[in-house]
């Protein structure tokens, strides 16, 4: 009995080891080519097996492979790929192989993110596992804090009148023979209350425009860089539309320039597109309408000069993208299996909006001409 009992346990510790032995086998995986035909078929081992599974919808077919590793277990290559796919029009079941499908035209435009760890040897391919995201991660997100301060643009249009009576008003203030101007904005917030909350973060410099021969800026006043001299501040300035006065700003402020980590933009010293605006929005001028909630994409490219226009320009597309020619040393990610043509909505024709016009009225009924009188 106990001749048998110490087989069995020995018979398990060889298990044991001959087990754990072939995972310390396993070496650290290294980074191979995407286009490497051994790391093609591995993928299409991933992607069959992942079709195997479904029993609805349609197949999915490889799109790129992003990225694939290598490492040994005995006598078998193990391969850990990344890759993404698209759903194909071949119904799910079906007995097509996914390499004659092509890509569904309608539908998600978003490649399907992919991984696989496929064992392989010199005739067979095993897929181990195999996971693909058919649909997007929903990330619960807080809403926004409604009449919370939010951040904005510190080169956006609609700082020119809060800042204009902001510098306004320090220069009515203090002991400075010289008018200053703006230099920078460090940081700004709008909060809607009743109209509108600027709080305002930002530096000015001390220009040539002596008190005494000028009231307010303008074109003359440029920086004194014989006599430089900087005063910083923090400014709230409440806007309204139904106001006719002009805004007092409640503002404090100190010598000295700000401190280089506010100013988050880089660009030459005193530059910034706000400054020239500054003379055309005088204090007395009636206060503007209540700036839209945030800048467009064509007034945010008309603020900045600091774009390159010469730089190529990327498309927003993500399929442009990833099909952009990749000069990785494993030339990751791969070309795309095939290329990806989505349907576009066409635009409504002339006739199809004339079929939508008002019929004319009948003889002898009234139309809209016989209102105008």
């Amino acid at each position: 009995m106990r001749s048998r009992v110490g087989l069995c346990v020995l018979g398990l510790l060889c298990l044991h080891s001959s087990v754990f032995g072939q995972a310390l086998d396993v070496q650290p995986g290294v980074l191979i080519f995407c286009d490497d035909p051994s790391v093609e078929n591995a993928v299409n081992s991933a992607v069959n097996k992942f079709n195997e599974r479904l029993s609805t919808g349609h197949k999915l077919a490889l799109f790129q492979i992003l990225s694939a590793s290598k490492s040994e277990n005995g006598s078998d290559s193990v391969y850990s790929l990344q890759f993404t796919s698209r759903r194909s029009d071949c119904p799910a079941g079906s007995n097509k192989p996914w390499t004659d499908c092509d890509y569904l035209p309608n539908g998600r435009t978003k490649p399907i993110s992919c991984n696989a760890t496929v064992y392989m040897t010199e005739t067979e391919a095993d897929t181990q596992q195999v996971d693909c995201l058919l649909d997007d991660v929903i990330i619960p997100e807080r809403a926004p804090c409604l009449g919370c301060p939010m951040e904005i643009d510190e080169n956006s249009e609609d700082l020119k009148f809060p800042l204009s009576v902001s510098i306004s008003k320090y220069n009515s203030m203090s002991d400075s023979t010289h008018l200053f101007t703006l230099h920078s904005v460090g940081y700004a917030t709008r909060q809607v209350v009743a109209g509108f909350r600027f709080k305002l973060r930002f530096d000015m410099k001390k220009t040539t425009c002596a008190k005494t021969e000028h009231k307010d800026l303008n074109e003359l006043c440029v920086p004194d860089d014989q006599d430089v001299e900087y005063a910083n501040c923090n400014s709230t300035v409440d806007v309204a539309q139904w106001r006719l006065e002009v805004p007092q700003p409640h503002i404090e402020c100190e010598a000295g320039a700000l401190p280089s980590t506010l100013i988050n933009r880089r660009r030459p010293p005193g530059w910034s597109p706000l400054r020239n605006f500054l003379y055309s929005v005088t204090p007395s001028a009636s206060p503007p309408a209540p700036p839209s909630a945030a800048p467009t994409k064509a007034s945010a490219k008309e603020e900045s000069s600091e774009e390159d226009t010469t730089a190529p320009k990327l498309s927003a597309s993500p399929d442009v993208a990833t099909e952009a020619v990749n000069d990785s040393p494993f030339h990751c990610p791969s070309k795309p299996w095939k290329p990806f043509n989505p349907v576009q909505s066409a635009a409504p024709t002339k006739a199809a909006t004339e079929d939508f016009s008002p019929p004319p009225p009948a003889e002898g009924a009234f139309g809209d001409t016989d209102l105008l009188g």
